[in-house]
C-alpha cells in the first residue's frame, strides 16, 4: 500500500495517528448503507475519490471520523466505513472541533454543502478557520439548496431564479475561497468534482496539513442546478477558463499556455493577459506558502460568479500552530501548576446568596 509522507516522526500516522498493518483498498472504506443520492449527482464522485483516497493515508479506519451538518452532502458518513457523525445543521465544525480537541488520535473531516456552511453554519465555520483546529472541511457547491428542493443559497449567482427567488436574488454570493483566506485559514484549495486526478492530489495536500484545511469542491445537482459547471468541462472552454495552480511554477493556462496570470504595476492586484502581450518573466510564479494571505486572496478574486476564470488547486498552505495541540498543552500545564481542588473551589470566595 502506498503511503503519503507526511515528513514527521514515525511514531504513527497522520499526526502520530495509530497506522494499520493491513492492506487496505477503496472497497474497506464502503459501508453497507445503499448511497442514495439523485442520479447524476457530483456527490458520487466526490464519495468514490475520497474512498479511492482514504486507504493513501494508511490509518486504521477507527482512528477516522467524518462529521457532517444536514444537506445531501451531509449524508457522506453513512456511506464511509469509519466512525461518523450526522449533527445539526451548520454545527459540524463546532462538534468536530471537540472532537480534534479531546481525541488527538482521531483524523477529522468535516463534510458539509454551501448551504450549510455558510448560511447558518456560516459563524462556526469562520471561527473554526481563524482558530486554524486541526480537521479537515470539504466543502461542496452546487450554488443551491437541493435537499430542501432548490431555494437560492450564499453562492447563488445575482439574478438567479429559484423557489425562493421567483423574480432573481437579489444577494451578492460568496467566494468560499475568498471567505477562507479572509479568515486567514492556512490550508485552502479549490477542485471540480469531475476531475478525480486533482482532486485527489488536493485531498493528499489537505492530509499532509496541519491545521484547519479547507477544500471547496465545485459540485453538480443535477435536479436543482444542473450544468451549473458545465462550462469547466466543455472542449475548448475548459482550457480557457480553468487556471491551475502548481506551486513553483508559473501560472499559465490554456490549451497552449497562451494564458499568463500578471500582477498590475499600479493597483498591486492579479490580472490575465495573453503572454505575448508581456514579457514572459512577468507572469506569476505561484507560492502556497507566502505568509501574508493577500497574495493568495488576490488569487481568489480571479474567480466570479460568469467562471470566466477559475482558479483550481492549493492557493494557500502555510504553517501555524493548531489551537487543539495549544488548548492540550494549556490543559496539561494548568494541571502541573494548578491541581484540581474540587472542595476549594465549592468553599471558595465567589459564592453567591439567593433571597427566597
Amino acid at each position: 500500500m502506498t503511503t503519503i509522507d507526511l515528513g514527521l516522526p514515525t511514531i504513527g500516522g497522520l499526526d502520530g495517528i495509530p497506522t494499520t498493518d493491513d492492506r487496505q483498498s477503496a472497497k474497506d472504506y464502503k459501508s453497507d448503507q445503499e448511497v442514495r443520492w439523485c442520479p447524476g449527482c457530483g456527490d458520487y464522485a466526490v464519495l468514490a475519490a475520497v474512498q479511492g483516497f482514504m486507504p493513501q493515508l494508511g490509518l486504521k479506519r477507527e482512528n477516522i471520523v467524518f462529521v457532517s451538518g444536514i444537506g445531501c452532502s451531509s449524508r457522506f458518513p453513512y456511506y464511509m466505513n469509519t466512525y461518523g457523525v450526522h449533527s445539526i445543521h451548520g454545527r459540524a465544525p463546532a462538534i468536530a472541533t471537540g472532537l480534534a480537541v479531546s481525541r488527538p488520535d482521531l483524523s477529522v473531516w468535516v463534510v458539509t454543502g454551501d448551504g450549510d456552511a455558510l448560511s447558518i453554519g456560516g459563524n462556526h465555520l469562520m471561527h473554526t478557520l481563524r482558530r486554524n483546529v486541526n480537521l479537515k472541511i470539504l466543502l461542496f457547491n452546487n450554488r443551491i439548496y437541493g435537499l430542501t428542493k432548490g431555494q437560492y443559497s450564499p453562492t447563488s449567482e445575482v439574478g438567479k431564479v429559484t423557489k425562493s427567488t421567483p423574480m432573481g436574488s437579489l444577494d451578492n454570493p460568496f467566494n468560499p475561497v475568498s471567505l477562507a483566506l479572509g479568515a486567514e485559514a492556512t490550508f485552502v484549495a479549490r477542485a471540480l468534482d469531475s476531475d478525480r486526478k486533482q482532486l485527489t492530489e488536493v485531498l493528499g495536500a489537505a492530509a499532509r496539513h496541519r491545521g484547519t484545511a479547507l477544500v471547496e469542491i465545485y459540485q453538480n445537482c443535477p435536479i436543482f442546478n444542473d450544468g451549473a459547471f458545465d462550462v469547466l468541462k466543455e472542449t475548448g472552454e475548459r482550457d480557457r477558463r480553468i487556471i491551475p495552480l502548481v506551486d513553483g511554477e508559473p501560472i499559465l493556462f490554456g490549451a497552449n499556455r497562451e494564458y499568463g496570470v500578471f500582477r498590475d504595476p499600479v493597483t498591486g492586484s492579479l490580472r490575465v493577459h495573453k503572454v505575448v502581450e508581456a514579457d514572459l518573466d512577468t507572469v506569476v510564479v505561484h507560492d502556497a506558502g507566502v505568509t501574508d494571505p493577500s497574495y493568495a486572496f488576490a488569487l481568489s478574486r480571479l474567480t466570479g460568479s460568469d467562471l470566466a476564470h477559475t482558479v483550481t488547486g492549493v492557493f494557500r498552505s502555510v504553517d501555524r500552530p493548531t489551537y487543539d495541540d495549544q488548548a492540550r498543552a494549556q490543559v496539561q500545564l494548568a494541571q502541573k501548576t494548578k491541581p484540581a481542588d474540587l472542595q476549594a473551589l465549592l468553599r471558595g470566595n465567589d459564592t453567591w446568596t439567593v433571597a427566597g
